[in-house]
């Protein structure tokens, strides 16, 4: 059987100090239980006592029994110079009813001389003291030996005598702290190996940060050093750059290294996991964020494309599916008739593969990003590009005219836009008009006045995103512009592109096959 390495998150305490980060206490219930769904082994919740909202979430959680995961307070040693039982934040702890309870503790000399202004041996005590203390009343104590790699590097048998009062007092872990970020990875190695060479009972854990984009790295070299915890954060959120990623660190473990860290079945849902968190903090997944990324798995090159088609292991270093991702074939101009298949074959259009309307296609394809196209942000648009050109696609309404108005009437009041639509829908001549907060806004209500009473199910779509990009900057004002919708109806969200010299006309293009995506996947799925 393999080797086990215990997960450990940190998303709700670490991960929480990133800017721009705030969780309230519902949002880190809906987390605690995805990760205990995930299979995380340890989940830390804060710093009860710290905060209120910590506070109030330890008592939530007394009453919420979860299933794989062990629920950890986290906090410090006693203050210097007073005794352990008389340290409120101590007491805190004991009272949040936690079965884990993490405590840090000063392994720089340097750290406890200037910071905490106490002597060597106090902080010693105050290691042991502490440990000892908690270890009378929970189950499990881990320390966190605060800046335990700069310590090493300037005073190793301070550091490592930090450990060895943790141990003394009872310490069911030793972790081992690059609380700056900027060990790399041969050090981590090479130190960790030595902890356990000098302590080689003890049950030894790795929490890295990412100043030197190396956590991930650090973390593995660590574990191969002999650790057998690994701390890290979801999508490696976290204070300044953040702390290890344990998406990344867990794929790599399991995938790579054998080691169990997870059911095989759960880290299909390592993906879903990613998003789910990036989603409640509003810190969106990279596109090219290993594993987990949209891009993760995204093949644009024809010639990568077509290798991938025949054997996947010429261009992807494991499945997607084992981490719940998914191969992406995008389209642009650097794309062969590899990629045009695949993705006709995903939306279920079956050709032949030396068919002269494929080869048509794909020109046409090539001649509209030339144009300033870009269909990989715009899956919809390229959805109904392929459909359209093989007669899949209903005629839903036809544009008779549309005119847009904008008004200033003093410097001192807003410009109102007025948007008037005249369309046939089903025969019927319609006519409609409304007003905007902007010539796009305009245009997309009164289109939507238009068409909602023939087809209802479009009060459901929402244009959620709306970006402009200049196609060809040396043209200056008159430059070409490309415009990208994002939309959703609440079950589905997808993007539309459009392309012209007039941004109005643009937008246009854009919003018509925003609504148009969406009934005829409306229709598609009722048949």
């Amino acid at each position: 059987m393999s080797e086990k390495v215990y997960a450990y998150d940190t998303t709700l305490r670490d991960g929480s100090q990133a800017e721009g980060v705030n969780f309230s206490i519902e949002d880190k219930l809906r987390i605690i239980a995805k990760l205990d769904e995930f299979g995380m082994d340890y989940i830390e919740c804060g710093w009860p006592g710290s905060n209120p909202k910590d506070t109030l979430l330890f008592e939530k959680l007394k009453k919420i029994k979860l299933n794989s995961s062990k629920i950890v307070a986290f906090g410090s040693t006693r203050r210097p110079g007073k005794r352990v039982e008389e340290d409120p934040q101590v007491e805190h702890l004991i009272r949040s009813s936690a079965q884990t309870i993490t405590i840090f503790g000063k392994s720089w000399d340097f750290h406890v001389l200037e910071a905490l202004k106490t002597s060597l041996e106090e902080n010693l005590d105050m290691i042991a003291q502490t440990v000892e203390y908690l270890k009378r009343h929970v189950p499990e104590v881990i320390f966190d030996a605060e800046h335990f790699f700069d310590g090493y590097k300037r005073n190793p048998d301070y550091a490592l005598e930090a450990l060895r009062y943790a141990l003394q007092g009872g310490a069911d872990w030793i972790v081992l702290c690059d609380t700056n970020g900027g060990c790399l990875p041969q050090e981590i190695y090479e130190i960790t190996k030595k902890v356990r060479e000098t302590f080689p009972e003890a049950k030894i854990g790795i929490h890295v940060h990412n100043d030197s984009d190396c956590a991930v790295a650090n973390s593995i070299m660590a574990v191969l050093a002999g650790a057998r915890q690994v701390h890290g954060t979801i999508n490696g959120i976290g204070e300044r750059t953040g702390n290890a990623n344990l998406c990344s660190v867990i794929a790599n473990l399991q995938l790579k290294l054998g080691f169990f860290v997870v059911p095989e079945e759960n880290l299909r849902k390592l993906t879903e996991l990613a998003h789910f968190v990036a989603e409640i903090s509003n810190m969106p997944v990279p596109r090219n964020m290993p594993y987990v990324g949209d891009s993760a798995f995204a093949h644009k090159a024809g010639v990568h494309a077509s290798a991938v088609l025949k054997e996947s292991k010429t261009y992807e270093h494991v499945d997607p599916s084992l981490v719940g991702n998914r191969r992406k074939i995008t389209v642009s101009d650097l794309s062969g008739k590899s990629n045009i298949i695949y993705k006709l074959r995903e939306m279920g259009i079956e050709v032949d593969e030396r068919s002269p309307e494929v080869l048509r296609l794909v020109e046409k394809i090539k001649e509209l990003e030339k144009e300033g196209y870009h269909f990989e942000a715009a899956e919809a648009s390229f959805e109904l590009l392929c459909k359209r050109h093989f007669g899949l696609v209903r005629n839903y309404f036809d544009l008779d005219a549309y005119r847009v108005l904008i008004a200033k009437r003093s410097t001192d009041e807003l410009p109102v836009s007025e948007a008037t639509v005249r369309l046939f829908v089903e025969g019927v001549k319609e006519h409609t008009a409304s007003l905007g907060n902007g010539p796009v806004s305009a245009l997309d209500r009164a289109l939507r006045k238009a068409l909602e009473e023939f087809y209802p199910n479009l009060r459901e779509v929402q244009l959620i995103d709306y970006k402009v990009r200049i196609v060809n900057e040396s043209e200056g004002t008159s430059a070409k512009v490309r415009v990208l919708i994002e939309s959703t109806d609440g079950k589905r969200k997808w993007g539309t592109v459009g392309v012209s010299e007039n941004i109005i006309e643009a937008s246009w293009i854009a919003l018509t096959d925003s609504l148009v995506y969406k009934l005829m996947k409306d229709e598609e799925e009722m048949q």
